[in-house]
């Protein structure tokens, strides 16, 4: 009597899912040690800056005694491996000093700046992450003109953010007049609550990150559709749109993902340039003031909160793939 091909029973779920387990603790154990060695970096960085806050509060014609008195009072005497492990033990407890320039804590300093920059960054990937995809798409699937398409997105993400900037005022204040030349926000209004003050700093910083963006996601369109599997279902006759959603779609995710939370880190930097050009009053611009005044402890948590920023998207974009990577589920399939 034929009972048909004999199968194997297949494991329950859990045990699929067992490899998946391991790859969210590397992943996490990455992001952490990254974060160590990027406070390390950026300490050292703010190390080498000339000058400190000592001699910018100095009043003009202070002694060199007045200086030094000063410098210890701010702390500054101390050697800079117990300055760091006394800023990074603080940042642990979510204590991130006081500013040297005027007292004030930093966790309030740039909890008021944040705001404006979070809405001024959120407005920008709001736009530049559906272009980014059409663009992307657009220079990975293009079988004519693909060189055309890379030089296009190549030239147009050197273009700096101040380029864009002086174009975009030139255009919609200076020639059309339909949004203000500078983005002063009255005192305690939310940027939303006055949206045409948003247009020019949003486009200065959306449009370059979009094509930056697509750059990177046009190679990873190309190497998805090279794949076996694409080209087997449009052979089968599978509509074009049917083949991006089903069988494209779910390879670009984690890479999309990934260029996300490189453009949210690059966006918070680009910020400094655009909201010191429009006079935004976010993060950026509270960054400038406190390179020139040497405030360490304001600067070294503007970029700590940049850097864990683009980590805490880049473990994001670690997790989608290790719970929805096709790859992976093929490979355990065969290996049932």
């Amino acid at each position: 009597m034929d009972l048909g091909p004999v199968t194997r029973p297949s494991r329950p779920a859990a045990a699929r899912r067992g490899g998946r387990g391991p790859a969210v603790a590397v992943a996490v154990a990455r992001t952490l040690l990254l974060l160590f060695l990027v406070s390390v970096a950026v300490f050292a960085a703010t190390e080498l800056l000339p000058g400190d806050a000592a001699t910018q509060r100095a009043t003009p014609g202070a002694t060199e005694d007045q200086v030094a008195d000063l410098r210890e009072r701010l702390g500054l005497d101390q050697p800079a491996w117990w300055r760091y492990a006394t800023w990074a033990g603080g940042l642990l407890t979510g204590d991130a000093g006081v500013s040297l320039v005027n007292g004030r804590p930093v966790a309030e300093a740039i909890a008021q700046r944040v705001p404006a920059t979070a809405v001024l960054v959120s407005g920008a990937l709001l736009l530049a992450a559906p272009a980014m995809l059409v663009l992307g798409w657009w220079g990975g699937a293009a079988r004519r003109g693909r060189t055309v398409a890379a030089a296009v997105l190549t030239g147009g993400a050197a273009v700096p953010a101040v380029v864009v900037a002086g174009g975009s005022a030139a255009l919609l204040s200076g020639a059309l007049g339909l949004v203000p030349p500078v983005s002063l926000l009255p005192p305690d209004r939310s940027p939303l609550a006055v949206p045409e003050l948003l247009v020019l700093p949003v486009l200065s910083t959306a449009v370059p990150t979009a094509l930056f963006g697509a750059g990177l996601l046009a190679g990873a369109v190309r190497d998805t559709l090279a794949r076996p599997h694409v080209a087997d279902a449009h052979r089968r006759g599978r509509p074009v749109w049917l083949v991006a959603c089903v069988d494209v779609a779910p390879f670009l995710l984690a890479p999309f993902t990934r260029i996300l939370a490189i453009s949210a880190g690059g966006l918070v930097a680009a910020a400094t340039v655009v909201e010191t050009l429009f006079g935004y009053p976010g993060l950026g611009s509270l960054l400038v003031t406190s390179v020139a005044a040497r405030d360490l402890p304001v600067i070294q948590a503007g970029a700590m909160l940049a850097a864990a920023v683009v980590l805490a998207g880049l473990l994001a974009a670690d997790l989608v793939a290790a719970a929805t990577d096709p790859r992976a589920g093929r490979t355990q399939a065969g290996a049932r």
